[in-house]
């Protein structure tokens, strides 16, 4: 794991983020001191389907506003 300064990180920013992306960690440090790690993110997959079951959805889902709330929206009421 590489270390470099404040400085250089915000010199070199762009270069250090092709080298993270590449799988290196680098530690940021200020006066000598580790303050921060720059690593990759690791991209969270979607998985269609896995919170089936679990959600409800209640009957009156599709019911009209309370009028108060269809008012503070705008929306004209019958």
């Amino acid at each position: 794991m590489d270390m470099v300064n404040v400085h250089e990180a915000k010199t070199h920013l762009s270069r250090l983020l092709s080298r993270v992306s590449r799988g290196e960690e680098i530690v940021i440090a200020k006066d000598g001191k580790p303050v921060a790690k720059l690593t990759a993110v690791s991209p969270h997959e979607r998985k269609p389907g896995r919170l089936k079951g679990r959600i409800r959805i209640g009957k009156a889902f599709d019911a009209p506003l309370p009028k108060a709330i269809a008012n503070a929206f705008g929306m004209r009421t019958k």
